[in-house]
């Protein structure tokens, strides 16, 4: 993998001081464990730039030196290599919050997007107005009783489906759980007293293929997430598009070729009502094959053999697959990035996605650019994580200040 943060030499003053650390910072990510040389050779830095930065950066406790990869080569200073300071080496946390339909799914991420805890939290039932609150309660004490003792937990990033305004940590509209302009991230402050940062959970995992995933990413991506709601999201260059007011990714009323099924908006065919869990594990009780609507039952029912599942799985795939295809022609990406249940889980559906695409697809015939998210089943509690470490990554010294003066005292 490169590094694609570009040399800072024309960037004044503070600004360049910040640019410096950003670039350092991602070639440790990307490179790391790796010595200062190295370092400038990669982001187009002076030697000294770069060791100022070093020093800057393992004084937060972002990076560290590793002596103990140090080469016994007995010729010249020896070289010792810099790496990102993770869990293992007592390094900063985040939370990361997906808040699904019938439960939410907490992780504890480092910097490197390894999630070392992990709970799930079904919340099935609970009155719309009460759900915030259950949840910051919960997620509170999941980090008390979680973090390690001596870790820090910088922040927790919150992903969810439906329209997102991350500028105000605002769920604008989510129909499902029934929030219309909740203020989830104020909401979710107020009982665990840290930052909080929300955003929509396709553009989460797209982030999160940017900062930890695929090369190919970095040119263009698009994100598909199938669940109980349907949407997606576009990265061209690195940036994540969010369209005026956040709107951007809204491809639920999509239409699937060859689709019949009714959608509530009274058309016929459209993407989320044809292959969204709802409908998938209500099928799949109506045939009695699982008792109640997860889908991570009807894919354990698949994986032990019963063909009524399987063939309901790959009905589905294939419906994702000619979605897929619609896409590919439209937005022609360099990576497309699929996150659903069943082909992260198995890679017989992700090939009847990938068959199905192509096959539909007029300007795409690779079906390698069709992939499941880097992280596969944790994905979501990473790219929930990845809501708080980009900007931690883009500008690590004002984003860390501004964490650190948010933070409760110790």
């Amino acid at each position: 993998m490169s590094t694609t943060v570009p040399p800072a030499a024309r960037i004044s003053g503070d600004g360049r001081r910040e640019a410096n650390a950003a670039s350092v910072l991602r070639a440790v990510l990307d490179h790391g464990p790796v010595a200062r040389s190295g370092i400038a050779r990669l982001s187009g830095l002076s030697p000294a730039a770069v060791s100022r930065q070093c020093t800057d950066l393992a004084r937060l406790g972002l990076v560290c030196e590793v002596p103990e990869l140090v080469a016994a080569s007995g010729v010249g200073r020896p070289q010792i290599p810099v790496d990102l300071r993770t869990g293992g080496a007592g390094g900063p946390l985040v939370a990361g919050v997906h808040i699904g339909v019938p439960g939410a799914d907490f992780g504890l991420t480092d910097l490197r997007g390894t999630v070392v805890a992990r709970q799930q939290l079904p919340h099935d039932g609970i009155p719309a107005a009460g759900l915030p609150d259950h949840l910051g309660r919960a997620l509170a004490r999941f980090i008390a009783e979680r973090t390690p003792a001596g870790a820090k937990v910088l922040g927790a990033g919150t992903a969810i489906g439906g329209w997102v305004a991350p500028e105000t940590g605002t769920v604008v509209r989510h129909d499902a759980l029934g929030w219309h302009q909740r203020p989830l991230a104020a909401e979710l402050r107020r009982h665990t007293g840290l930052p909080v940062r929300v955003d929509n959970h396709a553009r989460a995992v797209a982030q999160s293929e940017l900062l930890f995933g695929r090369p190919e990413a970095r040119r263009s991506l698009l994100h598909l997430f199938v669940g109980n709601v349907v949407d997606a999201a576009l990265s061209i260059a690195g940036v994540v598009h969010s369209g005026p007011r956040s709107g951007a990714g809204d491809v639920a009323h999509l239409p699937v070729p060859d689709s019949r099924v009714a959608c509530p908006c009274g058309r016929t065919g459209c993407l989320e009502a044809t292959v969204c869990d709802t409908r998938l594990t209500r099928r799949a009780m109506e045939r009695g094959i699982i008792p109640e609507p997860h889908i991570g039952l009807l894919v354990d029912a698949a994986t032990a053999g019963d063909r009524r599942a399987d063939a309901l799985l790959r009905e589905r795939a294939r419906a994702v697959g000619r979605a897929t295809g619609l896409l590919l022609d439209v937005l022609n990406p360099d990576l497309v990035v699929i996150t659903e249940t069943s082909s992260t889980l198995q890679p017989a559906y992700l090939d009847e996605i990938r068959t199905a695409a192509i096959s539909h697809a007029h300007v795409c015939d690779d079906p390698d650019r069709i992939q499941i998210p880097h992280a596969g089943p944790a994905i979501l509690v990473v790219a929930a994580a990845t809501i708080v470490l980009d900007p931690l990554f883009k500008s690590p010294l004002q984003t860390f200040a501004d964490t650190a003066a948010a933070l409760p005292s110790a």
